[in-house]
């Protein structure tokens, strides 16, 4: 097992606008290696919503989101919690190019005290070979689940089941998602 740093909730502390691009991302990225069904009580960082100039934030040309302390995103970026589900969802992985920088998007406004997340955009998905759709199946007492069609371990959220598959089940060796159709 690879060891982690503890979960930190990363939160707004204002407003942040749909469409606000934070990042580049630094270093390797690996979103959801560390995902898991259950969402882990951590220390919690606020983070603010600032622009250059009022003016330019409703265009989101220059907006910056900025810690309580003041860093920029490339200093907190990597802390923010991979999304379980699209339900908790509020940002995405974008990149400009295949290969290219990363960045999240915010998907909608996120209002003040509610938590990011970020998922990967369908074609950040592709292109790193990460599975884009989950279908659920129904456990005894009705709630859904998700299987993994190579191991059968099965999770709670359909992001747990997309990053198990991509990054540890054993049995995948790295083919494709299969559903459970094929």
């Amino acid at each position: 097992q690879t060891s982690r740093a503890p979960a930190i909730s990363v939160s707004a502390e204002s407003c942040i606008p749909a469409g606000l691009r934070l990042g580049p991302v630094p270093g390797t990225f690996k979103l959801g290696k560390y995902l898991s069904d259950r969402k882990e009580p951590g220390p919690k960082k606020k983070v603010f919503s600032y622009a250059v100039s009022p003016v330019l934030q409703v265009r989101m040309v220059r907006g910056e989101l900025v810690d309580e302390a003041g860093s920029s995103a490339l200093e907190w970026i990597g802390l923010i919690r991979a999304a379980r589900n699209s339900q908790e969802q509020t940002l995405e992985a974008v990149a400009d190019l295949p290969g290219g920088q990363i960045f999240y998007r915010a998907l909608r406004d996120v209002q003040p005290g509610e938590e990011l997340t970020v998922w990967y955009s369908n074609p950040l998905a592709q292109w790193f070979d990460i599975p884009v759709t989950a279908t659920p199946t129904h456990d005894e007492k009705g709630e859904e689940r998700y299987i993994c069609w190579y191991c059968w371990r099965t999770f709670k959220y359909p992001n747990s089941l997309k990053a198990h598959v991509h990054f540890h089940c054993a049995l995948s060796h790295g083919r494709p998602f299969l559903h459970h159709d094929h």
